[in-house]
């Protein structure tokens, strides 16, 4: 079982540019999302109102890039 729902990863975009990992310059990614928590919003059980994040997992290393959305 994977973590992540593609099966293949993906080339991406960023302002036009292809995407290479910062770690190991491979140009695919799985994509993934992930929300970004805060104490206050968790403390009174809000935690859907925090903003989310989209992550580029990188398919060779695994390096994650995360972009706001």
């Amino acid at each position: 079982m994977s973590l992540f729902s593609e099966n293949e990863p993906e080339t991406y975009e960023i302002n036009e540019r292809v995407l290479r990992c910062h770690n190991c310059s491979n140009d695919t990614f799985w994509s993934r999302r992930a929300q970004l928590n805060t104490a206050v919003a968790s403390f009174f059980n809000l935690d859907w109102a925090n903003k989310e994040a989209t992550c580029l997992v990188c398919s060779q290393c695994n390096y994650i890039h995360w972009f706001l959305i």
